[in-house]
């Protein structure tokens, strides 16, 4: 019996890639950081289809020893796709960290996700997927989310590198590039703070689980999703980098979140 494997599965997107694999009748293996939030995710997910196979563990991806113990939990299953949709979006200046919240973010965004695909590699079924929610950001040096943009950016790197050493392997490695993501309270609110290009660029869960998944599904290595994030990417590269830093200094300068 093969499964689906998903991180971050508490989460708005997490939950959404959760219902749409579930609505394709796949099995599936959800982790998160809470078991209680797990417990309620699996039973919401029973009302709708009753004889699903449905497995939870607990884990905090940023915790090597828990996702030690996340392996050896799951070590008996198959996989034949792995989601990584967990990370951490912690938004400041780069001085207001301290050593604990920097190893936590690089470890949930980036360090995270590698565990989970080498432990995939190493459980799959003759053909997996693999989807590495990545970000737009990650394609900027981005004062004031630096961390967060840096990380993205290695994962989409190692992703893509990924997959040409799995080339012709099964695997398929596929990195996602959304853009924002209408998710908790705090992130709808900063999108409406950009009135119509926030508008434009942001996108719903569901729709950025239905392009994730048909790249995935396409076996393309590398997506960005929405009409107006490509735009912007493709204008963005006519821009000096010195100036695009500039650029987005300002438009990131003077907010502040600390997400979990």
């Amino acid at each position: 019996m093969e499964y689906t494997l998903i991180t971050g599965a508490t989460g708005v997107l997490g939950g959404a890639f959760a219902d749409e694999c579930l609505r394709r009748g796949e099995n599936l293996y959800l982790t998160g950081r809470s078991a209680r939030a797990l417990e309620e995710l699996k039973s919401r997910l029973l009302t709708v289809r009753p004889r699903a196979n449905i497995e939870i563990c607990a884990c905090d991806l940023a915790d090597e020893r828990s996702r030690e113990a996340l392996f050896c939990h799951a070590e008996k299953f198959v996989f034949s796709r792995l989601i990584n949709a967990a990370g951490a979006d912690i938004q400041k200046a780069f001085h207001l960290y301290d050593q604990k919240k920097l190893a936590f973010q690089v470890r949930a965004d980036f360090e995270g996700a590698a565990a989970m695909c080498l432990f995939a590699l190493g459980h799959r079924a003759a053909e997996l997927k693999v989807i590495n929610v990545s970000s737009l950001c990650g394609e900027y040096a981005m004062p004031y989310f630096a961390l967060y943009a840096a990380s993205k950016g290695a994962l989409t790197s190692f992703s893509l590198a990924l997959a040409e050493e799995c080339r012709g392997t099964g695997v398929c490695v596929t990195a996602v590039l959304p853009g924002a993501i209408y998710t908790r309270p705090d992130v709808c609110e900063y999108i409406a703070a950009q009135g119509l290009w926030g508008r434009l660029a942001a996108k719903t869960p569901q729709y950025v689980v239905a392009g994730a998944l048909a790249a995935s599904d396409g076996g393309k290595r590398r997506v960005i999703l929405g009409a107006a994030n490509k735009l912007a990417h493709a204008l963005s590269r006519l821009v000096p980098k010195r100036l695009m830093i500039k650029i987005n200094a300002a438009a990131r300068r003077g907010v502040s979140k600390d997400a979990f």
